[in-house]
């Protein structure tokens, strides 16, 4: 990652320990975007995404189940297969419970991310594992509600033409959507399990 990408990554991780008292502005954004000045967090929100098999979803499609929800795109050479090989491995360890738990990948790149090569790329992961994508406007919406950042960079020196710079965090959402807490890059999955058998109380 970028020092770009780590710096807001930090302002992303302060907003959320500080539950929505300082708001991070994503490049695109205005002042008009909702804001609350206390309260709750403000990371989370509708959505509406196109499944990996090809089906319609919006948010309320995971209710019911905890959401360990990660943004990043199948030509990523490590930081995101390494991050969703983390959630595949803490889900594990949680056992029988993680059929309570919705591992999900959103792509921050619709351009090459389409509906196939998702199901192949998360086939390699947990059998839960749910890849989403959509147009650069639904992936947009999605973005802003989780405050991730990202942002495409020309690399003529790579076969690929382009790779994207982003923000590396896991969000853990209850089941009914609302945020819980968020795992910065190289959590371990034993401290992932850990929190996520808490969240279902069973910690």
């Amino acid at each position: 990652m970028s020092r770009l990408t780590v710096f807001l990554a930090a302002l992303i991780a302060l907003t959320i320990g500080t539950a929505g008292v300082l708001f991070v502005m994503l490049p695109g954004e205005d002042a008009g975007f909702p804001q609350r000045s206390s309260g709750a967090a403000l990371i989370g929100g509708p959505f509406e995404l196109v499944q990996h098999d090809g089906k319609p979803v919006t948010n309320e499609t995971f209710n019911g189940e905890l959401m360990l929800i990660y943004f990043g795109f199948t030509f990523c050479p490590d930081v995101c297969p390494t991050e969703l090989q983390i959630m595949s491995t803490a889900l594990d360890l949680v056992g029988e419970d993680a059929a309570q738990v919705r591992p999900i990948l959103i792509s921050i790149d619709p351009e090459r991310d389409t509906v196939g090569v998702m199901a192949q790329y998360v086939a390699h992961f947990h059998p839960r594992m749910t890849g989403l994508t959509g147009t650069p406007e639904q992936i947009a919406a999605a973005a802003r509600a989780y405050r991730i950042y990202y942002q495409r960079v020309e690399d003529p020196s790579s076969n690929a033409a382009y790779t994207m710079d982003h923000s590396s965090i896991v969000y853990l959402m209850d089941k009914e959507g609302q945020f819980i807490t968020h795992f910065g890059p190289g959590t371990q999955p034993e401290k992932m399990a850990e929190t996520i058998r808490t969240a279902l109380g069973n910690g």
